[in-house]
């Protein structure tokens, strides 16, 4: 009786640690999120997570989504270049590539577009962006969930990021992503603070602006950020 009761109290507490690991990344990380485009001030970085563009052989609109919104931030001149991050698993599943391959035929110059094959999952591509790639002041884009919990990583590493939370699929169960997205937020937190996680591959430093193209875009993002100090991701509206 007294280990059944050990058992019952030991699972209310792990099921109160996980409710509580959830709401206070929600809570930490809402200043930060944008759920409109007009409502997004300028960056000179736009970094894109990456995901299947296709479901067996139907079209996956969490994919489609980023993209659409990557294309309309870029057409609005709100974002300079991007970093597309993603796995890159074998020959025939490049999320990085498939990416890039939709943003150019949206009319994004070549230049402008970086790609991370190593960005395996959400805490490899935060990290990876500000140690390898030199970001350290950008944009997100994904879903809202997938929001909070990039820019909780993000936070706790000291990198300066928002998010542009973008819509996800209406036909998909709302409970089951929610579900999958809770237990995501409990294993980012242990990787932040238990297991001091980093990423699977760091490798040479690729920095997207050179020092004089970092100069002049820190001086053109100052100058539209000025012009647009008014506007906080905590007025947008879902």
């Amino acid at each position: 009786m007294i280990t059944l009761s050990i058992v019952v109290t030991g699972v209310l507490l792990l099921c109160l640690s996980v409710f509580a690991i959830d709401r206070i990344i929600s809570w930490k990380t809402q200043d930060s999120i944008y759920h409109n485009v007009g409502d997004v001030p300028p960056y000179n970085i736009g970094l894109v997570l990456g995901t299947s563009k296709y479901i067996g052989r139907t079209l996956n609109t969490y994919y489609s989504h980023r993209i659409e919104a990557a294309i309309k931030l870029y057409q609005q001149g709100k974002i300079r270049t991007f970093l597309l991050s993603g796995d890159n698993a074998h020959r025939s599943y490049n999320e990085p590539w498939t990416m890039k391959r939709d943003l150019l035929k949206a009319g994004v110059e070549d230049k402008n577009i970086n790609l991370d094959y190593a960005g395996f999952r959400t805490l490899d591509s935060i990290i990876r962006a500000r140690d390898i790639f030199q970001a350290d002041h950008f944009l997100i884009i994904t879903q809202d969930f997938h929001c909070e919990r990039a820019l909780y990583i993000a936070q706790y590493h000291h990198i300066d990021a928002s998010c542009l939370a973008v819509p996800g699929p209406v036909e998909t169960s709302g409970f089951h992503v929610r579900l999958r997205e809770v237990f995501a937020r409990t294993k980012a937190f242990l990787d932040l603070y238990i297991l001091k996680s980093q990423p699977k591959f760091l490798g040479p430093i690729n920095p997207i602006f050179g020092h004089e193209d970092k100069l002049e875009a820190e001086k053109l993002s100052a100058s539209e950020q000025k012009n647009l100090s008014h506007i906080e991701p905590s007025q947008s509206l879902k």
